[in-house]
Formats: structure tokens, C-alpha cells, sequence
């Protein structure tokens, strides 16, 4: 393993010679049978994320991105009950690539994590893995990036609070637009959330079809707002505007598990105070979405144009109707 300007360089394994997923389907890339000269072999067609019909003579597939997800949630879970104290876990051990002070469990659970993304490149599985703690990682290819907060909600986990969750995207281009697969695993919850693109969004397992409206009080408030970023001093700076926009206020602590709350309107928006990462939001934007949920990184005219990269380039807000983000607008962020 090389490493240079903080971009780790692995070795290309042979392709992958299993299959995983539902029986007769493959996830995100298929194996189609072509014939040359009387021969059969074997042609990669790039169809990312999404499932496909097998052909009868197809042989292999690459690895399912949810299972991968799901062994890397049961390490997560095993390593976070081996160290339930509190002393443990506020262990530092230096700053991460994205800036921030990074926990030993912030390590543990990146390490868990890669050793998943290893797996998946020895199977044939080619992208670059983005993650705050590690930086960026390449494992192939530019054009599939995989977005990875291992713990979300870090001060959460650290302290014994229960919202904290694995966050996991993946997509096929540089932008928040071009994510075509979301997981989220909330910790504290045990609920596990999940999109495709184009191919709707889920709530352990059930569809999240038919999400009510947000609510409002009679003088047209959201009446439940979720906020993160929640530092004293920005919460101050906004307190004129989230007054004339919610009627209530949570600060739940994990932008990846608020903006999920927005996909079942358990809150009736989001909104961060600061600019966030695509660590943060990668994931939990496309759940939104998929529900029939709306997301803008206000700091840019096209409302998923944010870059899928380490830094903290706008704030994001969500909602589930046109409406109710027109009002999460007037909330002045950073």
C-alpha cells in the first residue's frame, strides 16, 4: 500500500468470482455472456447500484453494498459494547483528514469498516472510498466514490448518548446529485435506513411510502424542527429566524439521523447551522429524497451541487414539501 498526497493507492485484485443478493439478481454490476469466434467470455457492463436480472449463463457479480454494510454495522456494534465507558471512548488520538479531533472509536470504527472496502476490492470492486478519519482512499476507480462517516455523531457515542449511526454512500460521480445508494444505521435506535436512486427509500426493511406532511401550528410554523451544529453561538445568530419558522426545536446530534427523522416525518425539517460535510449528509440526502422528501445545500444555486469531498462547503436543509423548505430558507446559517 502506497501512499501520496494523502491518497492511499492499493494493488487491483483478479475480478470477482461469486455472486451475492437475491437469487436470479445481481446488485450493482452485472456479468453479461458475449461470444467471440464460438467462445463465450465474459464483458463488464458498469451498471452501478440497482438491481438486474441475471442471464442464465452470467457467473459472477460484484459484492452487495447493504450486506457490506450490514457485517461493518456488527463490528461497529461488537467494538462499541467492548468499550461502554465513558473514559474509553473520549480517548483521542489526533486529528482526522477532515480537521477534526478523531476518537479512538472514531479509528476502531474506520478500521472496521476498511476492512470491508478491502474485502469488496479483493472481490473486484473498484472506486475511491472517502472518509473523515482516513482521507481519501483509492481503490480503482475515480468515477465510484464511497462516502463514509463511521460514527456520526461522534460527541453522542462518546458521551453515552444513544443517537450516533454508521453513514455509507455511494455514487457514481462528484456531487451530492450523483449519489445512487444510502444507508444509514442508527445505534442508539437499532433502525436501519436505506435508498436507491430511483428506487425509493426504507425503514428496516419497509418502504417509506405515503410520508404524511409536516405539521404546522395555527400561525403556520413547523411545529417539530431538527437543528444540528447546535454551537451556542450559531444557535444564537439564528434564534430570530428559527422562532419565526418552528415551534419547537430538537438538537438530535447526528446530521445524518435528523435528516433521516425528515424522511418519515417524525420532524417536519432540518436545518444545519454551519456548513457540513459530505460525510455528514451524503447517505441521509438520498433517504430524504427517495421518500419523497425535498434537500438544498444552500450555498449553491443548484440544490445538490455540493462536492463529495472533505470540505465543510455549505449547510443543509430538509424538508418534505416546497413549502416547508421555503420556510427553513429564511433560517440564517453559516
Amino acid at each position: 500500500m502506497k501512499r501520496a498526497s494523502r491518497v492511499w493507492v492499493l494493488p487491483a485484485p483478479a475480478p470477482p468470482t461469486s455472486s451475492r443478493g437475491p437469487p436470479g439478481w445481481s446488485r450493482a454490476v452485472r456479468w453479461p455472456v458475449v461470444r467471440s469466434r464460438g467462445r463465450t467470455g465474459a464483458r463488464i457492463a458498469a451498471t452501478l447500484l440497482g438491481y438486474e436480472r441475471m442471464s442464465p449463463a452470467s457467473s459472477a457479480s460484484a459484492a452487495d453494498w447493504p450486506e457490506a454494510c450490514r457485517r461493518s454495522v456488527e463490528g461497529v456494534r461488537q467494538m462499541l459494547r467492548d468499550h461502554p465507558a465513558t473514559a474509553d471512548r473520549a480517548v483521542e488520538t489526533g486529528r482526522g483528514e477532515g480537521g477534526d479531533q478523531a476518537l479512538v472509536i472514531d479509528r476502531a470504527a474506520e478500521e472496521i469498516i476498511f476492512a470491508e472496502l478491502d474485502r469488496l476490492h479483493a472481490e473486484g470492486r473498484r472506486f475511491v472510498a472517502l472518509s473523515e478519519e482516513r482521507g481519501e482512499v483509492d481503490y480503482g476507480d475515480p468515477g465510484t466514490r464511497v462516502v463514509i462517516d463511521p460514527i456520526d455523531g461522534s460527541m453522542n457515542a462518546k458521551r453515552g448518548l444513544r443517537p450516533h449511526a454508521l453513514s455509507f454512500a455511494v455514487a457514481t460521480g462528484a456531487t451530492m446529485d450523483d449519489v445512487c445508494f444510502g444507508y444509514v444505521y442508527d445505534f442508539g435506535a437499532g433502525e436501519e435506513w436505506m435508498a436507491w436512486r430511483d428506487g425509493g427509500a426504507f425503514l428496516d426493511g419497509q418502504r417509506l411510502t405515503g410520508a404524511p406532511d409536516e405539521r404546522r401550528v395555527p400561525d403556520g410554523r413547523l411545529e417539530l424542527v431538527a437543528i444540528e451544529s447546535a454551537h451556542p453561538d450559531w444557535v444564537a445568530a439564528a434564534a430570530e429566524g428559527l422562532q419565526e419558522v418552528a415551534h419547537r426545536l430538537r438538537a438530535i446530534g447526528s446530521i445524518a439521523l435528523s435528516m433521516c427523522q425528515v424522511a418519515c416525518t417524525r420532524v417536519d425539517g432540518m436545518a444545519t447551522l454551519w456548513r457540513c460535510r459530505s460525510v455528514d449528509a451524503a447517505a441521509s440526502q438520498l433517504i430524504v429524497r427517495e421518500s419523497g422528501g425535498l434537500v438544498a445545500f444552500s450555498a449553491y444555486d443548484e440544490p445538490l451541487a455540493a462536492p463529495l469531498d472533505l470540505e465543510p462547503h455549505s449547510p443543509v436543509l430538509a424538508a418534505r414539501s416546497e413549502h416547508g423548505l421555503a420556510q427553513l430558507r429564511r433560517i440564517p446559517v453559516r
